[in-house]
This record gives structure tokens, C-alpha cells and sequence, in this order.
């Protein structure tokens, strides 16, 4: 049986468009609610009820609790908290026909509520402000097994069945409740819910999506299924002004459309959104740009109408392009070079003032940047890997809105001052700086980096870009950042995809809160159209732009079934269709698996030991570590294998002589293991004479040192943006009376592992320059000064005072002096010399393939470590690959060109 009180017209039937809303004014106190009275429909299309429906009074409230984020059911405790219950969303409309909730109601029932105008309030009476009130029946088979897959966070939730007849899609426009009442019927519980099962059952769509262009019309497509209206605002500047005309858009199956007049194209446009948001507990009109957006007005305050198609829009040659990059035979031949556009140009006075630190400096063939890219490149590098170039918030994109600080006055002043980073911090977010990992919008390049952040021009000058990096043989991968946005709610200037869909494309907890495990707004790439958005997104960079690869921050929060569907998809590219070879296009991410995604808790996510046997790449952090000492959150003095760990020692207390012992013949076990592609299965003798398996040779909290099924799964490094540079975390962990000359060489010492590891090397900019950014570990924000490279080579920007405050003062007694020595700071020389010692490494490395073998089967037959076991020399790799010779039974000849017994045999030596 049902109980449906109160049901109006206008959440029975399709709903008519809607009247042009008078002027947005925010709502500071909730609305009135509405008398309450009941009656029982007739029939129709949204609900066929063939029962007489019995009444059921409210009595005043009475309440319990526990914590939400039990699994014991939550119960709240007393009349205040109930009545602020509406706040959280605790329970999940997850199908058509079942609502989870924590909540035991033993013999007592449970209510769907539901509110056009958000109405809704918990008060000592009970629910008020409904227009809708449906009983739920508990189904005490509990959740099915395919609502578990998708939700396995609420696995244990109890289910309470919603009325089949009930046709759902108008009451998703609701503000919507459930209440628990006890068996004398007072109010229990109450909370509202989570849609994002419903909306993917009810609304998932594959239709085209943002603006359309035809030879007559341009169309709008805007997926906003709980969207009560939808309008577009056109305007014909980037800024300012009244709109030429407000459009309402007209609903089907969730998906708002309308087509206007081709005289669109150039102009510009907003949506207006009437939804209910969470947030607020309110109906808000919300001003947001299209998801889909191609094109922006400085500062993404408008969506540009732009074809990218058009000829205008494409460089001399760029439909051609495809045919003239570097060929990729195989993703083991590629070498990885990460590099922030505005470091790249910034202080390079070779380059034009107006390009610099941005995009069209690439485009300068003769700039000292540009011919140290062309240096590496002949060496061996094939891909730039650059730093966030979509819209992202924290750099106004008017660059004369930016502020600076006077340059010659902070050269001026002592190594170690706390004065130049107070400079810099008292402007970091009014200056051009900022590395960008706070997206906006993804599918636009970012203003501030073009000379023109209105218009086409952004556009064009990212295409410039590519084709002159890819000119020089050098392929492109877009560092992406899909796993949270920088704004949320209905009110943030940066909000976009909460706006248009609240509570959707932001991952929640179990109280309802949008989740901030990756540092804010973390998305929900478990629900089907978040994937879609990511998937889209990933084609129109590949193929309006003709990208190589794509790097995923925090990857690990995304779901494996997106990353490897994101995988084909692009795979499935070709020239003749697309303009792009999508088989060459290399995927690799950070493969972190940490917050509320840990342990497949969403669903199974990309980690690196899930990511394994899909082809994608992953961060190797073991070598890294193993390498450096420590990890970037431990302690700064602990060393490594390179760093000087027993051989010599910092003054850091690590433990008696044998335990150092052990672990540095831990370190090079874990090393050995990421020379061999961090292969899962890949055998070698352990510290102790043992014969294991990396997947057997353990970290020191017992996870499993290798995960990788085949070389191209994994990327090895030991430096990149993030944390401090290579040369200056050696120069941290090293003891403070060695030579800058022995500091330069264990800098080569590590690159040079990197390079001559199997797998996918990686270098962070300036791991060939000794760069320094005065020892700051975190330069997110930092500013020019802290970021400078200088293509120059007369400095590596050591010693410019110490660094920001805000992320290093804990530090600050031990960078002090560090800084305050002269005798730290290399000269030209000896970066000349990195430089060289690091493009003839890349140039071995390219010499033979047995040093990018293709297989796990190809490295375990050929690669060999020597001096292991428990007599092992400390400081001391060796390394052997051995090749076939040809007519003779067994391996292969991979390089007929090296005759040396048919083996490379390889020294490492630290000391």
C-alpha cells in the first residue's frame, strides 16, 4: 500500500515551460511552508496508485543516535539535531525502486518527502512543507548485489522500497527528505538524500553535449536533469553589458536544448539555472558556464560561442600535423621531460616580452629555452610533459591586473633572508604564478598564457604550441587534473559543474558533505555522466589539439573502469577518421591510493596495484624513496641510497650500524626492482641470497615494492614538481662538509639511474640544470623568483632566500645554513657539466634497445643485478642486459650494431 499526501498538479505532469523569472534575489530565510493538507490523486502518468490510502497521524518528536558513519543505523539524539537533520543528506536514492538508508524503524514506518520550492523543515511536529509524502516499505533482503557494486560504502545499509508505479523524474527537480517514525508515530529520524544512482538510471546520456555548429544554426545541449529551467544569456562581449537576448531552453529526458541563428558564433553566453542545491537547502538561480565550454572570456566569466574547426582558428599546416610528428614504435621508447609553461619563459630575455610565460614562446626556434629543448630532444627526450594548461582559478587571466615585486632589489639581499619570500607570499595571488592543479574548466586552454585571454586567440596560440614543440620532435602530454575542482555551491564565480547538477559531479560522504581527500571538491567519476564529462574531455584535447599523452593527478581517486575506457576510446583514434594516431597516445598517472577511495571503498579504483595489466602507467615512488631517504612527509635528514645512508652518514639518527646496514641493502633491492620496470613477477637474489619476486620484495610497511605486469606500466623518477627539487633534496640529506662537486655528481648519479632503468624514465625540468628553488618543497605558489629556470646556465637559483613560510618554516633551521654557505651553490661550469653527463646517459639509453625492452619476458630473460645477496659491496649497482646473437639458439639479437660478449654490463657507483 501507498500513502501519497498532499500531491500538487505540477509534480504529476510534464511541467509547462516555464514564465520568464523575475531578477535573481537571494533568499536570506527560508520560504514559508505551504498548508499542509491531504488528498488522494487519481491515476497518472507519474503515479498509478489503485489503493485506498490509509492516513497516518504525526506526533510531537522525540529522537536517538548514533554516528552516521557507522554501520550501526544512525539515530539522532535530540530535538535540535533533528530539526538541523535536513542539512545532511544521509540516505541515497540508489534505483527507480530502492532507497538506502542507515536507520533501523523496527516497527515503525518510513516516509519519502518531497518540495517544489524547498520548503521542507523538521520541526517538534514533524515534517512540514511538503508537497509529497509516499510511505516506504523495508525490504529486509537488503541492498541488491549490483547496487553494493556501485555503492560499496553503503553495503551495509538498509533498503526501503519506493512504490514501482512511482514515476521519479519530476520529483528529482524536488527538494527531497526521508523521515523515520517509530511505532506511535513520532519522528525518529529524518535526512535528506544523495541522487547520483537515480540520475544514472534515470538520465544517463550519450547525445551530443554543448555547443553544436552546422552550416545554418549553432545548437545548445546542457544536461541538467534536476534542473527546474534552464535560460541562455547572449551576450555579445566578453564582459560587461546587457544580453542580446535571453533564451529559454526546453527539457527532454534531462537534457535542456535550443538552437539559435549561425550570427551566434564569436559571441558569448551563460547559462541560468533554477535547481534545488543541497548546499543551501534552497531553489537557487545559478550563473554557470557550459561544461562543455571550448571557448571563454577572460577569467571564464562567459562561454565563447567558437567552432574549432574553422580554418581560422588552425595554423599554416596544422590538419597535417599528425603526419609530421616524432614516431613512437613503442610507448618503452618514450622519455618523459615535465615542464610548467611559465618557468619555461618567464625570465628569458631571448624571448619576446610579450610571449613571455606563455604559450607562444614555444613558437621562438632560437630562444635559449627552445634550443635547450631542441639539446635534450636530439638526446633522446620525446615528450614534454606540461603542467596544468586548462582554465584553472589562482592567475587573473588580465595581465594588467597582475602585481610583481622588484627583482633587483631581492637579488640584493642575503642568501638565506626571510625577506625575499615575504615579498613574494604578500603578492602570490594577485602575481602571474601558480601552477594550476585548481581547475575550472577543463576543456579550455588557460587564458593568462595567451596573448589574449577573450576570443579565439587562446586557442590558436595553444595550437602553435604544440606544432612547434612537435616540430622539434617533441610530443605533448597535458598534465589533467579530473579528480576535483577548485569551486563548488551556487554562488562561487568558479562553480560550474555544481551548479548545473548539485550533488552529482562531486563525490559525497556519508553525511552528505562533498568529499576533500584530494585537497577540495573531490569528483565522482563512478557516476556515468563524470566518466562521459572525463572521456570528452580527454577526445577534444586529443583531437582538437593533437595531444600525445595525458598525465593523471591523484589517479588513484579515479575509477579504473573510466581510466581503461578512457584508454580504448582514445586508442580507437586513427588519421583518416580523427586527424590522430590514437594508438600513440601513453596515459600515466599518480596512482595514490589514499582517502575515501582506498581499498576500492567507491568502487575499484586506479591504483597502482589495480592499474596493473591495463597498459596505463603509473608513478614508481618505491625508487624514488629508496633513492632519496625517507619519503617527501618524513624526515628531511633520513637518507638513502644515494643520499649517503651508512657511507655518509649526516648526523641523523637512523639507528644502530647494523640497522643502517639493512637498510640500505633494502634501498638497493627496492632500486633493483625499479631498474627492472617495478615488474610484479620479475625474480632477482634479495639482500638476503633469496631468490623473490618483486611483488615479494617488501617496502618497509609490508606493501609490495613492484605491481607492474609489463615496463610501460611503470614510470620511474626521482624528482618532479611536487616537493623539493633534486638537487636540493640532496643537498638537504647529504652532509653538510661534502663539495658541491660530489653533491653534482650524486645529481647525475640519480638521473642516471632513472635513464638507464627499464620502463618509462621521467625528469622533472631542471634535473639536468642542478635547479634549485632555495630548498622549497612545495612552490605550488611560489612565484617566479622561487621557480626561475635559467636557460642561460649561470645560475640554478640557489640560495634566493628562504623559502615561503607557510610550507617550510619547519624546516627553516636546517635550510638556513645551507643557504648561508657559499660553498652549496654550483657554478656555470658545473652545470655545463650536468647538462652533458645527462644528455650522454639519454644518449646510451637510446643507443640499443635492450635498454627499453618491450615485455616482462624480455626483461626477465636479459636483465640481470650482480653483487647482491648478503655479501653484497655497499654503494655499488651492477647491472647486466644480454642479447642475443644471431643464428645462435636462444635469445634473440635485439642490436646487431653491440658486440661485447652480448651483454651490457653496467657499474653503478655511488662511492
Amino acid at each position: 500500500m501507498v500513502d501519497v499526501l498532499s500531491f500538487p498538479s505540477s509534480l504529476l505532469l510534464s511541467p509547462a515551460p516555464a514564465p520568464a523569472p523575475a531578477p535573481f534575489k537571494p533568499r536570506l530565510c527560508p520560504l514559508p511552508p505551504p498548508l499542509r493538507r491531504r488528498f488522494y490523486p487519481k491515476p497518472s502518468p507519474l503515479l498509478s496508485l489503485p489503493f485506498s490510502l490509509p492516513c497516518f497521524p504525526r506526533q510531537p518528536v522525540h529522537c536517538s543516535s548514533s554516528s552516521s558513519s557507522s554501520s550501526m543505523p544512525f539515530q539522532l539524539s535530540s530535538s535540535s539535531q533533528l530539526h538541523d537533520s535536513l542539512s545532511y543528506s544521509r540516505a541515497y536514492w540508489v534505483t527507480k525502486t530502492i532507497i538506502a538508508w542507515n536507520v533501523d524503524i523496527e516497527d515503525g514506518s518510513c516516509y519519502l518527502y518531497a518540495s517544489e520550492i524547498a520548503a521542507l523543515s523538521v520541526t517538534d511536529d514533524g515534517i512540514q512543507g511538503q508537497d509529497v509524502e509516499i510511505k516506504l516499505e523495508e525490504d529486509s533482503s537488503g541492498l541488491p548485489p549490483h547496487v553494493i557494486e556501485k555503492f560499496p560504502h553503503i553495503r551495509n545499509y538498509r533498503a526501503f522500497k519506493v512504490p514501482s508505479a512511482l514515476n521519479a523524474k519530476n520529483l528529482l527537480k524536488c527538494q527531497l527528505a526521508v523521515a523515520a517514525f517509530n511505532s506511535h508515530g513520532k519522528c525518529s529520524n529524518a535526512t535528506g538524500l544523495q541522487l547520483p544512482g537515480m540520475l544514472d538510471e534515470l538520465f544517463s546520456y550519450d547525445g551530443p553535449l554543448g555547443a553544436l555548429y552546422s552550416a545554418e544554426a549553432v545548437s545548445l545541449y546542457l544536461w541538467a536533469p534536476t534542473a527546474q529551467a534552464v535560460y541562455a544569456h547572449i551576450y555579445k562581449d566578453p564582459v560587461g553589458g546587457s544580453p542580446l537576448e535571453i533564451i529559454p531552453l526546453k527539457e527532454t529526458n534531462g537534457v535542456w536544448t535550443t538552437k539559435g541563428p549561425k550570427s551566434w558564433e564569436g559571441c558569448y553566453y551563460m547559462y541560468e539555472v533554477s535547481v534545488y542545491h543541497p548546499s543551501t537547502l534552497r531553489i537557487e538561480k545559478c550563473y554557470a558556464n557550459d561544461p562543455y565550454a571550448r571557448g571563454l572570456s577572460s577569467d571564464g566569466r562567459r562561454t565563447l560561442f567558437v567552432n574549432l574547426d574553422t580554418d581560422d582558428l588552425k595554423p599554416e599546416g596544422w590538419d597535417e600535423l599528425a603526419d609530421k610528428k616524432l614516431d613512437i614504435l613503442s610507448f618503452s621508447d618514450t622519455s618523459i621531460y615535465e615542464l610548467h609553461i611559465r618557468d619555461f619563459s618567464a625570465n628569458d630575455n631571448t624571448v619576446y616580452p610579450d610571449f613571455r610565460g606563455g604559450y607562444m614562446a614555444f613558437t621562438l626556434q632560437d630562444s635559449a629555452g627552445m634550443l635547450h629543448l631542441k639539446k635534450i630532444s636530439n638526446a633522446g627526450i620525446t615528450h614534454i610533459h606540461l603542467l596544468p594548461t586548462f582554465q584553472f582559478a589562482g592567475v587573473d587571466d588580465e595581465k594588467e591586473n597582475w602585481k610583481y615585486v622588484d627583482s633587483k632589489i631581492l637579488e640584493k639581499l642575503p642568501p638565506d633572508s626571510a625577506e625575499q619570500q615575504e615579498q613574494i607570499t604578500a603578492i602570490q595571488d594577485d602575481d602571474a604564478y601558480n601552477w594550476g592543479y585548481n581547475p575550472v574548466l577543463w576543456g579550455v586552454p588557460k587564458g593568462s598564457y595567451a596573448s589574449d585571454p577573450n576570443g579565439p586567440c587562446r586557442i590558436i596560440e595553444f595550437r602553435k604550441m604544440i606544432q612547434a614543440l612537435n616540430h622539434i620532435g617533441l610530443r605533448i602530454v597535458l598534465d589533467v587534473v579530473y579528480n576535483h575542482l577548485h569551486a563548488s555551491g551556487p554562488f562561487d564565480k568558479d562553480s560550474v559543474l555544481d551548479k548545473i547538477v548539485p550533488g552529482y559531479y562531486l563525490r559525497r560522504n556519508m553525511d552528505g558533505f562533498i568529499e576533500n581527500s584530494t585537497c577540495v571538491n573531490n569528483t565522482a567519476s563512478e557516476h556515468y555522466m563524470v566518466e562521459r564529462l572525463v572521456i570528452d574531455d580527454l577526445l577534444n584535447w586529443a583531437i582538437n589539439y593533437k595531444v600525445d599523452g595525458f598525465r593523471f593527478d591523484l589517479m588513484g581517486h579515479i575509477m579504473k573502469r573510466t581510466m581503461v575506457k578512457a584508454k580504448d576510446v582514445l586508442c580507437s583514434l586513427t588519421k583518416e577518421r580523427d586527424g590522430v594516431d590514437g594508438s600513440r597516445i601513453y596515459i600515466y598517472g599518480e596512482g595514490w591510493d589514499f582517502g575515501e577511495v582506498a581499498k576500492n571503498g567507491r568502487g575499484i579504483n586506479a591504483s597502482q596495484f589495480n592499474i596493473c595489466g591495463t597498459g596505463i602507467g603509473s608513478f614508481n615512488d618505491r625508487i624514488r624513496d629508496a633513492m632519496l631517504g625517507g619519503s617527501p612527509f618524513g624526515q628531511p635528514l633520513q637518507q638513502g641510497f644515494i643520499t649517503g645512508l651508512l657511507l655518509e652518514p649526516n648526523g641523523h639518527d637512523h639507528g644502530t650500524k647494523a640497522v643502517e646496514e639493512a637498510m640500505l641493502a633494502s634501498a638497493k633491492d627496492h632500486i633493483q626492482v625499479g631498474m627492472a620496470a617495478n615488474l610484479r613477477d620479475f625474480v632477482l637474489t634479495d639482500c638476503e641470497g633469496k631468490e623473490r619476486k618483486g611483488s615479494e620484495v617488501l617496502s618497509y610497511g609490508g606493501t609490495p615494492v613492484a605491481y607492474a605486469l609489463c615496463p610501460t606500466e611503470t614510470v620511474n623518477y626521482v624528482s618532479a614538481h611536487d616537493n623539493e627539487t633534486l638537487f636540493d633534496i640532496v643537498s638537504l640529506k647529504t652532509p653538510k662538509e661534502i663539495s658541491v662537486e660530489e653533491r653534482c655528481r650524486i645529481n647525475h648519479f640519480a638521473t642516471s639511474i632513472i635513464a638507464l632503468s627499464q620502463g618509462i624514465p621521467f625528469f622533472h625540468a631542471g634535473d639536468e640544470l642542478l635547479r634549485s628553488k632555495s630548498l622549497d618543497r612545495d612552490s605550488y605558489n611560489s612565484g617566479d623568483w622561487f621557480n626561475r629556470l635559467d636557460f642561460t646556465f649561470n645560475s640554478n637559483n640557489w640560495g634566493v632566500g628562504l623559502p615561503p613560510k607557510q610550507k617550510n618554516d619547519k624546516s627553516w633551521p636546517l635550510i638556513q645554513p645551507r643557504l648561508a654557505d657559499p660553498s652549496f651553490k654550483p657554478r656555470r661550469s658545473h652545470i655545463l657539466a650536468a647538462i652533458e653527463n645527462f644528455t650522454n646517459v639519454l644518449r646510451i639509453r637510446y643507443s640499443s634497445p635492450l635498454f627499453r625492452l618491450r615485455t616482462a619476458n624480455a626483461i626477465q630473460q636479459r636483465v640481470r643485478f650482480h653483487n647482491t645477496g648478503p655479501s653484497w659491496v655497499p654503494g655499488v649497482i651492477v647491472l647486466s642486459i644480454e642479447d642475443g646473437t644471431k643464428g645462435v639458439p636462444g635469445l634473440s639479437q635485439l642490436d646487431p650494431m653491440w658486440v661485447l660478449n652480448n651483454v651490457y654490463l653496467l657499474l653503478l657507483l655511488l662511492y
